[in-house]
């Protein structure tokens, strides 16, 4: 205390000795840069610390000059401070430090780090209250470390609160730090809290918000494990019927389900409904990535051993890749539904071809009928498993160069290597004539092909499209082709069928010929 009271009366006495009167305006503690400390302040300050060697500042009188100044001018401000806090008798004690309410002043002085740095001994109360003080907590105070009140409540502090400095002060035994933007400590890092109540810490960001606390606990315990149970649902919803909103990573391409085909077909609408049959029907769709499709519904139920049959065939025929062969995308296989899915080609088909006004030559008739052949060989050799459909109906022609695609693939039949050949047959001798069966009667093909035999092979003119204009030689390689065909169908027994391979050599041998007379 002796050294408090002796801290007082030099400060009283230095001023009143070396300073006017002016000394105690507020400008003079904004100008303390154009302040001097008298020439035999230094002096002052040796005798003072020889009398007290406790005084603060004393530990500093062996530094540089500058420490000389710093002293001078927290004197200054200690006897403003003083007064701005509104103590007793400052002439006599300084025991508290009050600003509240003037966030300017408090800010000024809060930035005299010198000040602080020679806190004087008497100070034991620091109030800084409702100044709208923003930036870190003010360590500076920290300085005076016999402090037993620390008041920064209502003030815009920010970041962590300096729990390990402010526990190292042995006085200190009420703090408030309520309305303030601290950083949350975690209660159990320190005994600091227990030194204080709850009301130190109000609103101050400092310990956990206790409705934000149950708030979080709500959406941990309940709202979180339903938003969980909804993603799973919806994920699971997603890989069960709309797969497509998957990333491609996340799905099997060749998967599709009824969802997928329904939406692609906007319900199965008539406006998608190309063909329709007793057995299957067609549509034309678009995936949701913009692909169009070609969609072949088949209606007949079968049993649970059938569809794991066919999904076997299924993986098949999605494997096969020949130029003459239309692209399958994937397959649908499940209990509403069973679907192959291809490829839309934009063209028109070999029926169609054959139709129009414009006279197709015997060489541009032999060159498609060369690609199917080839189709079929591929199917045989490589995948003898898979069977299809040969009509003029079902074999397209592409938009850019023409190519015969064949694209009906039969799922669920057996492959019937007569079956086949007797329908390229078929097939063969439509594309000269340009004649085909009438569904509407029974047992339409025999009919259709008795008809052919009886101009054959005398009466071929009756039965040749007018269209391709053949004479001379051309006229023996028609005559060739029609023999191959009628083969072909030639079913009673003994079969007189030709082998692929045989129909492969006699249609490439015609196109040859064909290219050479052309």
């Amino acid at each position: 205390m002796a050294s408090s009271l002796f801290f007082i009366f030099f400060l009283t006495s230095l001023l009143s000795s070396y300073l006017p009167l002016s000394v105690f305006s507020a400008t003079v503690v904004e100008d303390l840069a154009n302040l001097s400390p008298p020439p035999d302040f230094n002096t002052t300050i040796s005798n003072n610390c020889l009398r007290d060697p406790m005084l603060r500042y004393c530990n500093n009188t062996s530094s540089s000059p500058m420490d000389i100044v710093e002293i001078f001018r927290s004197t200054i401000v200690a006897s403003h401070l003083c007064n701005e806090s509104k103590n007793p008798n400052c002439v006599e004690s300084f025991p508290r430090i009050r600003i509240h309410g003037r966030p300017k002043t408090a800010a000024l002085y809060l930035s005299f780090d010198f000040f602080w740095k020679y806190c004087p001994l008497t100070v034991v109360d620091i109030e800084l209250v409702n100044n709208s003080l923003t930036n870190g907590f003010p360590t500076n105070v920290l300085s005076c470390a016999q402090i037993r009140t620390l008041d920064l409540s209502y003030n815009q502090f920010s970041g962590f609160v300096p729990v390990q400095d402010l526990s190292g002060l042995p006085n200190l035994t009420h703090l408030n730090l309520s309305y303030n933007r601290f950083s949350e400590n975690k209660i159990s890092d320190s005994e600091f809290f227990k030194r204080f109540n709850a009301s130190s810490f109000i609103q101050s960001g400092v310990l956990p918000n206790v409705k934000r606390y149950k708030m979080k606990v709500l959406v941990l315990l309940i709202v979180f494990p339903i938003m969980v149970i909804l993603l799973c649902f919806c994920f699971g919803w997603l890989c069960v019927k709309r797969p497509d909103y998957l990333p491609r990573t996340c799905r099997r391409r060749n998967k599709f389900t009824f969802a997928m085909l329904e939406a692609a077909t906007d319900e199965f609408s008539d406006q998608h409904l190309v063909s329709m049959s007793n057995t299957v029907d067609i549509y034309k769709g678009t995936l949701r990535d913009g692909t169009e499709t070609k969609i072949e519904v088949y209606k007949e139920k079968v049993s649970s051993e059938k569809r794991r049959e066919f999904a076997e065939v299924c993986e098949m025929v999605f494997k096969l890749r020949h130029k003459n062969l239309v692209r399958v995308l994937g397959w649908c296989n499940s209990r509403n539904m069973r679907a192959l899915v291809t490829e839309w080609i934009q063209g028109e088909n070999v029926e169609t071809w054959l139709s129009s006004s414009m006279a197709l030559s015997w060489r541009r008739r032999l060159r498609v009928v060369l690609g199917v052949v080839e189709g079929i060989c591929y199917l045989s050799d490589q995948w003898p498993e898979i069977t299809f459909d040969l009509t003029t109906s079902s074999v397209l022609l592409s938009d850019d160069n023409q190519e015969p695609l064949i694209s009906h693939f039969k799922i669920g039949d057996r492959n019937n290597l007569s079956t086949n050949i007797f329908n390229f047959g078929l097939f063969f001798v439509e594309m000269i004539t340009n004649l085909r069966p009438d569904l509407g009667q029974e047992d339409s093909e025999r009919r259709y092909l008795e008809y052919i035999r009886v101009h054959y092979p005398d009466n071929l003119e009756r039965v040749i499209d007018e269209k391709m204009k053949i004479e001379g030689r051309t006229f023996d390689q028609v005559k060739q082709a029609i023999t191959l065909g009628l083969m072909c169908t030639d079913i009673i027994p003994p079969l007189k069928q030709p082998s692929l391979t045989q129909i492969y050599d006699l249609v490439s041998s015609l196109y040859e010929s064909s290219s050479r007379h052309h």
